[in-house]
């Protein structure tokens, strides 16, 4: 069964404070009521999506959309994204790479493992923000998967 988007979750993971409340904002601003669950780690994502026991059930059921920053403090998101995509109960959520990397090898890594789109964070503040705004076009027309029961 698949979701449209305005009933998934986003799972924000992004270590820059400045830019979570940017990337917020802008969705905020495009009209989306989605619910947003926002990490500054990859381990506390990751203890979120993958629940107590470790095994990812805990998001069965869930139509998630992950938006995930790569340069974070604890691990890279290619571990998470990596992790995410190995895993049966979390592979089919769809994947947002947002990050200031434009480097041609961690981008075709990325889609490699399994990553739905990549973008690279501009660095000028309106830029970036209508960034966002397109990201919810792409939200808006999106189909999201259920979880894998």
């Amino acid at each position: 069964m698949t979701h449209d988007t305005q009933s998934a979750c986003i799972v924000l993971i992004e270590d820059d404070e400045g830019h979570a409340r940017l990337i917020e904002k802008n969705i905020r601003r495009s009209g989306a009521t989605n619910d947003i669950v926002s990490f500054t780690d990859g381990t506390s994502a990751l203890a979120y999506l993958f629940g107590p026991d470790g095994t990812g059930q805990a998001s069965m059921g869930r139509a998630l959309l992950i938006l995930l920053d790569l340069n974070l403090p604890d691990m890279t998101g290619i571990d998470i994204l990596a992790r995410l995509k190995a895993n049966p109960c979390t592979k089919r959520f769809p994947v947002v790479v947002l990050t200031t990397t434009d480097d041609r090898q961690e981008i075709q890594r990325c889609y490699d493992l399994g990553a739905n789109v990549y973008i690279t964070k501009p660095v000028n503040y309106e830029s970036f923000a209508a960034a966002i705004r397109k990201l919810e076009l792409l939200f808006s027309v999106m189909q999201i998967p259920e979880a894998v029961a």
